[in-house]
């Protein structure tokens, strides 16, 4: 279990440098619950005003299952203390494993008034391979009921001698550039 409230480090720097790409969009996405407009949608949509937000008893889950086993060296989850007080998630559980019947438990993170986004990676830092991740809200801040969380992406690791840092070439930040960041 550790403690955290914001990670300094973005994930799209991350994403930039070469050494992960994001493989959230292969996934299917699933929620425990949610107010209407304020689903899967909006958690995915790259911005930072939008977000989803549960509706009904703890835990609230969010389940991203992969078509294929799927490598995950990183889990961000980008939540503002500021915006959503009693909103605001203070211990998750991360799950893994092949469907909703045989989850295991990898990690538990507690979080101090996070602002920002929270870098959460497996237990022994070596990447998981995985067809499912479930995140579960298991508490919010001040005994709050519902909760918001504003994005979340999923990380893979790049193959080994294939990485291409697209910070030396220049601040391409747009889709359109990024794919075709590599030859084929």
């Amino acid at each position: 279990m550790s403690v955290k409230t914001g990670a300094t480090v973005c994930p799209i720097t991350e994403e930039r440098s070469g050494n992960v790409r994001e493989v959230g969009a292969q996934a299917v996405w699933s929620l425990s619950s949610c107010k209407p407009g304020f689903g899967v949608e909006q958690l995915r949509d790259n911005s930072m005003e939008t977000y989803w937000q549960s509706d009904g008893q703890l835990p609230h889950l969010v389940n991203i299952q992969f078509p294929r086993k799927t490598t995950v060296s990183q889990i961000f989850i980008y939540s503002d203390y500021k915006l959503d007080e009693s909103y605001t998630p203070s211990r998750i559980s991360i799950r893994c494993g092949t469907h909703f019947n045989d989850l295991q438990e990898v990690e538990v993170v507690d979080l101090c008034e996070p602002s920002g986004w929270i870098c959460i990676k497996e237990v022994r830092d070596i990447p998981m391979r995985t067809f499912m991740i479930q995140i579960a809200v298991i508490s919010n801040h001040q005994n709050g009921r519902d909760t918001h969380l504003r994005q979340i992406r999923v990380h893979s690791p790049t193959t080994e001698g294939s990485t291409y840092p697209l910070e030396q070439f220049g601040p391409f930040s747009t889709i359109e550039f990024q794919q075709f960041r590599t030859i084929r």
